[in-house]
């Protein structure tokens, strides 16, 4: 079961209770037995490690360097793509001459 920390509204008075997941997040005060109300806390995080995305702990020269590779490859093939296409046509108007 887990411990949830709870705080009096009336005395302040704050204090550990132990509950079930689906109990209701109240509780009495030990000290003047009026309802307290669960506090809610920010669950803490680290990250350890290179990095987690790769673009993190990279120079940005590399990450520049490889996506300007790709585009010239997409460039490539376009090109290509478009001198076969000239090519056939030529081929075909020389055929019809």
């Amino acid at each position: 079961m887990p411990i949830y920390d709870y705080k009096c509204g009336s005395c302040g008075h704050g204090f550990e209770c132990k509950q079930g997941f689906d109990s209701e997040p109240f509780a009495d005060c030990p000290r003047c037995g009026m309802m307290a109300h669960r506090q809610l806390h920010a669950a803490p995080v680290i990250f350890r490690g290179s990095g987690f995305y790769i673009t993190d702990n990279r120079k940005g020269s590399d990450v520049e360097a490889k996506m300007e590779k790709a585009e010239s490859k997409k460039e490539d093939k376009a090109d290509k793509a478009e001198s076969k296409k000239e090519e056939r046509t030529e081929k075909a108007a020389s055929k019809k001459d």
